[in-house]
């Protein structure tokens, strides 16, 4: 792209990015996993024992033990809610499952207890991994510093210490560790992380550089403009924290009506126990007819219409590279209807490649004899322009000829001696010979196209121009098709590259909104421009710059081959192959899951209503309003896992099609 042409590389011995550290919550350190796992297993070992009626000694006390550590902590949950007159769901199944053992169906209780233990213990471990992913993100800066003293010399203090005016030393292939002005010097940046720009930007005296970037060739001195504590870094993780505490609670489509279903049924199941006393029926009969209306009016199989559906759909999106992290997401998911995607990484491979290739009039040079002479230059650099380069040679089998007397000059190019020729390899901008006709022509045609234009000098003529730029992915162009279908609205494309760049890539996936030049901020700032005008908005990214979006947005799905770690874990799904046409096929998954558990919803209550109509009017036999409930809840869990097939992921790739 245009803003980089006169990027030149890092030494080989720059040192390496490093990657932020990964300070895992383990899944065991948490509570609520310890105990879902406790119950799961002792519900494991009680199910057989039951199942093949050994004596009842064997497997009652395993069941026992399932109802204290799978329902103690919801329990308690519940009661602490009706201090605030509160009546939570979780209570009442608990309830519902005490209810059941205390009629003889402990098997019920269990599961019904296994399963919302289950669920909390998921959604605490997404919970953690997303914390722990912002903590790792403080990494990216630096611990310390070089600060030049005002006499003379220098000293190393810890970053955190810096103060607005301090002059620091940024030596080549470190961190920078503040936010500032380059007073000295002339290097290039790697700030993928806070812009998204796909190559290093190159900076001299003036230009802005930000915290927790890299560093390339040069020296640069550095004056603090900002506090570190409101570094653009810190910012980032400042808006991702608030963004996923401020974030609308996500409900399942059931949990909408819980408080209301809830209250009924425990009204219900009351007045079932105590009218018929109050008619003059005995003790027993009547808590067994109360028992057995909690029985068949117990949410079983209203859990079961909506998660079936939900997680068969998650295991189908899994198995073709899609991860989705909770049944939540995969129904927020169909609820989309505006979509706004970065760009490198995203609807670009994230990899400068070498587009074109001009040999200039007068040069005696083919295009292969060209692209060999500035791939044997090049190769003793570690510059992206410069792999890219050596790349496209390699691709063609072209042999590269030993470099001699090779100089690199940051923000101009490469010089090198090739078979007794000289060769320079860098930026129009700063090579001679740039400001001819002929160079000035090419050069103008491949900035248009959001190319970077790379100058070749042969023995000091103009000998041709190649273009560079972030290749396309080849399905970048069918999926915002896909997604228009799908929403009704085209695509936004929000992207820290510069507006060139942008306005061609748009072009040409046929997006028709479109932002450039955003940090972190400008994006989180976009998302919720939409989501104000009552959009629920699906962000899809890959960097660190993204993530606040990500957090923000109503969804959001990170493309896993590149993704940042942060990405990775503030997004809500994941697209583990980078498969950018699977997006609008989950999307349409989602969709198809949500018409299920419409379905669902309908047979339970059906099966529910019917019941407990039955138990209250008549007499309904317990094994009869069991088999009745147990029934609907196999009806409805079999209808939901028709979205485990093959079939159901074709037809939704066929659904989101353009």
């Amino acid at each position: 792209m245009p803003s980089v042409l006169d990027q030149r590389p890092a030494p080989p011995s720059a040192a390496p990015r490093p990657a932020p550290s990964r300070r895992r919550t383990r899944v065991l350190a948490l509570p609520e996993a310890r105990w879902a796992l406790a119950a799961l297993l002792l519900f494991l070992l009680a199910l057989p024992l039951d199942l093949l009626g050994t004596p009842w000694w064997l497997w009652g006390p395993l069941y026992a033990a399932v109802y204290l550590t799978g329902g103690w902590e919801p329990g308690w949950e519940g009661l602490k809610a009706l201090k605030d007159k509160t009546l939570d769901v979780d209570l009442l199944m608990v309830v519902a499952a005490l209810g059941a053992a205390a009629i003889g169906q402990f098997l019920d209780g269990a599961l019904l207890i296994v399963i919302f233990a289950t669920s909390g213990a998921l959604e605490a471990v997404a919970t953690a991994r997303t914390a722990d992913s912002v903590r790792g993100l403080l990494d990216l800066a630096p611990a310390t510093a070089t600060r030049l003293l005002p006499g003379g010399g220098e000293e190393s203090v810890p970053t955190d210490s810096l103060a607005v005016g301090d002059t620091v030393l940024v030596r080549p292939g470190e961190r920078i560790g503040a936010d500032g002005q380059v007073l000295r010097g002339a290097s290039e940046v790697d700030q993928a992380g806070i812009s998204g720009e796909p190559l290093p930007v190159a900076k001299r005296p003036g230009d802005e550089v930000f915290a927790g970037t890299v560093n390339g060739a040069g020296a640069l001195h550095v004056r603090v403009e900002r506090d570190p504590s409101d570094s653009v870094i810190a910012r980032i993780v400042t808006m991702v924290q608030e963004a996923s505490e401020t974030k609308a609670p996500t409900q399942l489509f059931i949990e909408k009506i819980e408080q209301r279903y809830s209250i009924g049924m425990v009204a219900a199941t009351l007045a079932a126990f105590a009218v018929p006393l109050a008619f003059g029926s005995a003790l027993q009969p009547a808590l067994l007819r109360a028992m057995t209306f909690m029985i068949v009016a117990s949410p079983c199989a209203v859990v079961l219409s909506t998660m079936p559906p939900l997680l068969s759909a998650m295991a189908n999106a899994g198995r073709h590279g899609v991860l989705t992290k909770s049944a939540v997401v995969m129904e927020r998911l169909g609820r989309i209807d505006a979509v706004a995607l970065d760009k490198t990484g995203t609807l670009t491979e994230g990899t400068p490649r070498v587009t074109g290739i001009r040999p200039l009039p007068g040069s005696s040079l083919g295009e292969d004899r060209l692209l060999a002479l500035a791939a044997a230059a090049e190769h003793p650099s570690e510059h992206p322009l410069a792999r890219a380069v050596v790349d496209a040679a390699r691709e063609r089998g072209l042999p590269l000829a030993d470099a001699a007397d090779f100089g690199s000059i940051p923000g101009e190019g490469v010089t090198a001696t090739i078979d007794g020729h000289t060769v320079q390899v860098g930026s129009p901008a700063r090579l001679p010979f740039a400001g001819t006709d002929p160079v000035r022509t090419v050069v103008q045609a491949w900035e248009d196209e959001g190319r970077t234009a790379v100058l070749v000098l042969h023995d000091g003529a103009p000998a041709g121009v190649l273009g560079i730029a972030d290749r396309l992915r080849p399905d970048a162009a069918a999926t915002v098709a896909a997604l228009k279908k799908l929403t009704g609205r085209s695509p936004a494309l929000l992207t820290g590259d510069n507006e060139r760049a942008a306005a061609h890539l748009a072009a040409e996936v046929g997006i028709t909104e479109f932002r450039a030049g955003l940090l972190p901020q400008d994006k989180v700032s976009a998302v919720k421009d939409w989501e104000a005008q009552g959009r629920k908005v699906l962000v899809v990214g890959d960097g660190v710059n993204d993530a606040p979006a990500l957090a923000t947005a109503h969804t959001g799905i990170a493309m896993g081959r590149a993704g940042s770690d942060l990405a990775l874990e503030t997004a809500d799904a994941v697209v583990v192959r980078d498969e950018l046409a699977t997006i609008p096929t989950v999307v349409a998954l989602s969709r198809r899951a949500r018409r299920l558990v419409v379905q669902n919803l309908v047979i339970a209550g059906i099966f529910i209503t019917g019941l407990a109509v039955w138990d209250l009017l008549a007499t309904l036999p317990l094994p009869l309003g069991v088999a009745g409930h147990e029934g609907s809840t196999v009806i409805v869990g079999l209808n939901g896992l028709r979205l485990l097939r093959d079939a159901a992921w074709v037809n939704s790739a066929a659904e989101g099609s353009a």
